[in-house]
C-alpha cells in the first residue's frame, strides 16, 4: 500500500519536507506522524492514513511534495515487503499503470483537452452537416447516446467548455512578458559565497511581487503622541507579568486600530476581483507581522474587537512565539483583515509597508523619538511614533486614509485608561 500526500488545505497543494521520522522496516500506527512538511509559511505534520511496516521511503529533507505524491509504502504487519513470487500456471501480463491524468491549458491549442477517439464518431447526417458548419471536429466530441452516439446537446456541451478554457487560458496569460533573468558570474569580480533560498523566503518574496504588481499603494503618513500612552503601558505592565504577559505597545495599538475599523469600515474590507464586489467584514481579526530568523511570518490574531487589551497582549505574545518557532499552522495566517508591522522594537522611522492581500490596507509603525512639540504655545519634548498607512487605491482614497490615520492618532494619543482592564 503506498501512503500519498493528502490535501493540505484550501489553495496548498505542495510544500517542502522539513523532516521525515519513518525509516524503513519501522512498524507505524495510524494517525502517527510521518514527516514534517513546509507549506507557504506553516511546517505541518502530515500522519499516516494507516498502519503497517514501512517497506520503501520515497522522500528526504528538501524535497518538494505535491498532492498526491508518494510518500512511502507499506507492507502489511508481519509480512516480508518483498514482492510475492507468481503462482504456477500460466503467466498473467500485468498491464501497464497508466498515469493520473493532468488537465492542461494550453491558449494557442486548447482543443489538445479533447483526445481523439479510435473509433469513427457516430452522428446522424444533420450532425455532421452542423459539425461541418461550425468547423468542429466530430472525433473531438464526446458523445452521450449509447454507443458513443453525438447529438445536439453533446456538440453544445463541447462548445461551452472550449469558450470556457479560452476564457481561462486568456486570464492566465499575463499581458507583460516577464522578461528572462540574467545569469551574472559575480566570481569574475572577487570571492562570493552561495545561500539558497529556503521555501519560506522563496513564499515571501513570491507575495510580496504578487502584493506590489497587483495592488496601487500609496503610503499616508503621520506621527502619535505616545507620551500618555508609554506612561499608562509603564503603569500596568507590573501587573500583567504578574499574570504571565508582557503589556506591549503593539497591544494599545491593535485596541486602537479596531476602534479605528469600525469608524472607517471599508479599511476593513477586501476587493473580490472577479464579481467587482466590495467584501467588508464584520469581524476584526488583526494579521501581526513577526520578524523571525526565518523570515517575516504574519499569523492572525483573530476577534481582537471582543478581547481585553490583557487578552490582546496575552495573544500577541502566543502567536509571536509560535510563528518563531515555526509551530504556527497555515490556517493561523489566513482570514487577517487588517495588518500592524511594529519595527519600533527594532528601530528606524518611517517605512512604507506593502499590503498583506486580499487585505487593503496595512500599518507600519516606527521607532518612537523625543521631539520638540509645540503645545499649548509652550515648546515640549514628547515621544512621536512614526506611522504609515500603506492602502489599495482601488478601495480608499486619500481623503478616506487622510481621515482614518488621523483618527487612529486620535485614539492613542486619548486612550481611555478604563480600557486597561485585567
Amino acid at each position: 500500500m503506498d501512503l500519498k500526500l493528502p490535501k493540505l488545505g484550501e489553495g496548498a497543494d505542495s510544500g517542502v519536507v522539513v523532516n521525515v521520522f519513518v525509516k524503513e522496516g519501522d512498524t507505524i500506527a495510524k494517525d502517527q506522524p510521518l514527516l514534517e512538511l513546509e507549506n507557504e509559511k506553516a511546517v505541518a505534520s502530515i500522519p499516516a492514513s494507516s498502519a503497517g511496516v514501512v517497506a520503501k521511503v520515497y522522500v528526504k529533507p528538501g524535497d518538494k511534495l505535491s498532492v498526491g505524491q508518494r510518500i512511502l509504502s507499506l507492507a502489511e504487519s508481519g509480512k516480508s515487503s518483498e514482492p510475492a513470487k507468481p503462482a504456477s500456471g500460466p503467466a498473467r501480463k500485468e498491464a501497464a499503470p497508466q498515469p493520473e491524468a493532468v488537465e492542461v491549458v494550453s491558449a494557442p491549442e486548447v482543443e489538445e483537452e479533447f483526445p481523439r477517439l479510435v473509433a469513427a464518431p457516430v452522428a446522424s447526417p444533420s450532425i455532421r452537416r452542423l459539425a461541418r458548419e461550425l468547423g468542429i471536429d466530430l472525433n473531438k466530441v464526446r458523445g452521450s447516446e449509447p454507443g458513443g452516439r453525438i447529438v445536439v446537446s453533446d456538440i453544445r456541451a463541447y462548445i461551452d467548455r472550449l469558450q470556457k478554457l479560452a476564457t481561462r487560458a486568456k486570464r492566465d496569460v499575463s499581458p507583460v512578458e516577464k522578461p528572462q533573468a540574467e545569469v551574472i558570474d559575480f566570481s569574475k569580480w572577487g570571492p562570493i559565497s552561495k545561500k539558497p533560498l529556503s521555501p519560506l523566503r522563496q513564499t515571501i518574496a513570491r507575495r510580496m511581487l504578487e502584493n506590489w504588481n497587483t495592488i496601487p499603494h500609496v503610503t499616508q503618513f503621520d506621527e502619535a503622541d505616545v507620551t500618555a500612552l508609554n506612561d499608562l503601558r509603564r503603569k500596568h505592565a507590573p501587573t500583567c507579568e504578574q499574570k504571565g504577559t508582557r503589556l506591549t505597545l503593539t497591544a494599545f495599538v491593535v485596541k486602537a486600530i479596531v476602534e479605528t475599523l469600525k469608524k472607517h469600515p471599508m479599511f476593513n474590507s477586501s476587493l473580490d476581483e472577479v464579481t467587482n464586489e466590495l467584501i467588508i467584514k464584520e469581524y476584526f481579526h488583526i494579521s501581526i507581522a513577526v520578524d523571525t530568523e526565518q523570515g517575516l511570518i504574519v499569523p492572525v490574531l483573530r476577534d481582537a474587537d471582543k478581547k481585553s487589551l490583557f487578552q490582546i497582549a496575552k495573544g500577541l505574545e502566543e502567536i509571536a512565539q509560535k510563528a518563531r518557532e515555526r509551530r504556527v499552522a497555515l490556517e493561523e495566517l489566513k482570514g487577517g483583515t487588517f495588518t500592524i508591522s511594529n519595527q519600533g522594537g527594532i528601530g528606524g522611522a518611517h517605512f512604507t509597508p506593502i499590503i498583506n492581500k486580499p487585505e487593503v490596507a496595512i500599518l507600519g509603525i516606527g521607532r518612537g523619538a523625543l521631539k520638540p512639540v509645540v503645545r499649548d504655545g509652550k515648546v515640549e519634548i514628547r515621544m512621536l511614533a512614526p506611522l504609515g498607512l500603506s492602502y489599495d487605491h482601488r478601495v480608499i482614497d486619500g481623503g478616506m486614509a487622510a481621515r482614518f490615520i488621523t483618527d487612529l492618532v486620535q485614539s492613542l494619543q486619548q486612550f481611555p485608561e478604563s480600557l486597561v482592564k485585567l
